[in-house]
């Protein structure tokens, strides 16, 4: 785990959640969205290529982040991302 900035918390999994439902219904412009651990593209009826790509691009502005080729290629379900961007934020 990376050392957190003197004076910062790091970010707690229900926080990340809370956050990225937002992120998910601005994206999928969907205000009633929830979002699961084991969630993935075909869950949601018009997650596409594009949508992805505007998924991971606006998870990246909201939490000041930025993902690896490799990581993104690896994420097989919502509970990944979470995950990663906990260990991103930690």
């Amino acid at each position: 785990m990376l050392p957190v900035r003197e004076g910062e918390m790091p970010m707690i999994q229900e926080e990340i959640t809370d956050n990225l439902k937002s992120v998910f219904q601005k994206v999928f412009d969907e205000n009633d969205i929830t979002i699961t651990r084991g969630m993935t593209a075909q869950d949601i009826e018009n997650w596409d290529s594009l949508h992805h790509i505007q998924l991971i691009s606006e998870v990246e502005r909201a939490f000041g982040i930025k993902f690896k080729l490799r990581e993104v290629l690896s994420m097989k379900n919502v509970g990944d991302l979470i995950d990663l961007i906990h260990i991103k934020k930690a």
